[in-house]
Parts: C-alpha cells; sequence; structure tokens
C-alpha cells in the first residue's frame, strides 16, 4: 500500500523557516509543498514530525517557476503533497497531474477555502488562486494541513501535529487582527487597489478595499498588457485619484513607473511582497511576517 515599517516588530513576528528543496532523499515521512507561502504554513504545522520540501524557490513567481527531473521524482515519493492549486502553479501543473496519477494524496487548499472569481480583467469568471492574501481563509487552510498530515504521513504524532496547529491559528487570527487595525487607519475614499495584476482580491473582500485595476489585467503575470489597457488605468487611477500602486517585488516595475508617470495626479509604486517569501531579514521571510509588512506598506501607502 503506497504511503499515503519597522523591523523590530518584524523581527519579532518571524516564524519557522522555511527550506527550499536540497538534493537527497530522506528516510523518514516527507511532506512536499508547491509555494514556499504553503511551505511556512505546512512547517509550522509539522514542526519536526517530517521532512518539509519545498518546491518554489524564495522571490520566484508561483505562476512561471519551475522544478527539475529529480524534484519531480521527489513530489512522486511524497508521502503527501500540498498544492495551493486554481491554476496558480503554471509550470508545474503535469507533475502534479502525474502525482495524482500515481496515488499520491494531494490537498489543494485554493479549492477548499471558499475560493472567489475575479470580477474584472481578462480572467474575469475563473477562479482566483490567491486566497492566502485573507488571512481568515489561511486559518482554514491550517485545519485542512493538520488533518490531511494526521491522516497521510504514517506514524506521525497527531497530538504534538494538533497542538502545533492550534498555536498558529492562534497567531493568524492576531494578525488578521493586527491588519484590521491598520487598515481602519485609511479613510473610505482612499481604499482603492491598484496593483502590477489581479492579486489583492482576497484581501479586499476581507477588509473592505475596492481593487479597481492592474497594470497586466490578469490573474497571471504570464500575461501582457496592452497600449490600450494602460491608457484606460492611467484614466481610472487619476479619475480616483489613487496614491499608490503595488508591484510584487520579484516583477519588474517598469510598466508601474509607465502608468504612473502617465496618471495626471501623484502616484507612489510601493513594492510589495505578495506571491512569494523573500529571504530571512527581508521583510517576508515568513508567512505572517509578509502580511504584517504588507499591511503596514499598504495602509502607510494609501494614508
Amino acid at each position: 500500500m503506497r504511503r499515503l515599517l519597522p523591523l523590530a516588530l518584524l523581527t519579532a513576528l518571524a516564524a519557522l523557516p522555511v527550506t527550499a528543496c536540497a538534493p537527497g532523499s530522506s528516510d523518514g515521512p516527507v511532506v512536499v509543498v508547491t509555494t514556499n507561502i504553503l511551505g511556512d504554513m505546512v512547517q509550522n504545522v509539522v514542526g519536526d514530525r517530517a521532512d518539509v520540501t519545498v518546491l518554489m524557490p524564495r522571490g520566484a513567481d508561483p505562476h512561471s517557476f519551475e522544478i527539475s527531473a529529480s524534484d519531480a521524482a521527489r513530489v512522486e515519493r511524497a508521502d503527501l503533497l500540498v498544492s495551493n492549486g486554481l491554476g496558480l502553479e503554471e509550470g508545474i501543473g503535469k507533475t502534479v497531474d502525474t502525482a495524482r496519477a500515481e496515488g499520491v494524496p494531494i490537498l489543494q487548499i485554493g479549492e477548499a477555502v471558499r475560493p472567489i472569481e475575479y470580477r474584472s480583467g481578462k480572467s474575469s469568471g475563473t477562479m482566483d488562486p490567491h486566497v492566502w492574501t485573507d488571512p481568515d481563509r489561511m486559518r482554514d487552510a491550517v485545519a485542512l494541513i493538520r488533518d490531511a498530515v494526521i491522516e497521510h504521513v504514517p506514524d506521525i504524532d497527531a497530538d504534538a501535529v494538533r497542538t502545533n496547529a492550534d498555536g498558529y491559528a492562534r497567531r493568524l487570527a492576531e494578525l488578521t487582527a493586527r491588519m484590521t487595525d491598520r487598515f481602519a487607519t485609511v479613510p473610505p475614499d482612499r481604499r482603492k487597489l491598484v496593483t502590477n495584476h489581479h492579486v489583492f482580491g482576497y484581501l479586499a473582500q476581507r477588509f473592505g478595499f475596492d481593487t479597481i485595476g492592474a497594470v497586466i489585467p490578469s490573474g497571471t503575470t504570464l500575461a501582457s498588457p496592452s497600449a490600450s489597457d494602460l491608457s484606460d488605468l492611467a484614466a481610472t487611477v487619476t479619475a480616483a485619484r489613487v496614491p499608490a500602486i503595488f508591484v510584487d517585488s520579484s516583477q519588474p516595475d517598469r510598466l508601474a513607473q509607465v502608468l504612473a508617470s502617465e496618471a495626471r495626479v501623484p502616484v507612489d509604486v510601493v513594492s510589495l511582497f505578495t506571491e512569494s517569501l523573500g529571504e530571512p531579514g527581508s521583510g517576508a521571510g515568513t508567512y505572517i511576517e509578509m502580511m504584517d509588512s504588507n499591511s503596514l506598506a499598504i495602509a502607510q501607502g494609501l494614508s
């Protein structure tokens, strides 16, 4: 049978480190995770009770990163594969499909935490995979991860996993409260988000923002805007008097800078960690640290 932004604050909130895929194999149970954001969450739930292997490097784009043949083989030997799903990991879709065909238990977080559809742009009507921008949905994800680990990882200490999950869930509830307090400082007429692509639908829904446009009018960074797309968005930004455009630190900001220069109002281009963790000490070394850093930057950028 197969084996189924203040540095002091951010430093204090740092959690367990996330390690990317390393050469070799583990003799014990292995949980493989596709993205580094989910990898951090899984590590917090599993602790040292199993080896957690994260496929996506820090600073990478989840829409386009790819893996080696040896990493793909490691996926097929996993006791459990945790992925975001909903089409996010476009570069390793075939690997996930192969693992499923081989009988690897797979937990896809996105489809299990009340996904929503994109409301505008070229992806309108399709499911939005960027579920991690809502920390409350990620609190639900912790319970899913806990249950999947207990069910599929052999000889796991179920009590320890439950204790880890409960503690991490409490920290996520505290994160939601901090973000709510920060965003309360943003005046209602400034609660308008423009990003490099449509990434903040869940955050907007949770905290009462309006996503009025994206430099790349799509849910994936693999799409490209037209000249008319940028012109229309510049007019929208001008009419709404948007004070900041938020871009992902792993993506070039050239188009956002062009958009800001074409808007007839002062616009700052603010870099965030939206789709990938950064290196330790970057302000986004863990999921909680990333969300704290982003919410501080958003509140300051719009206030």
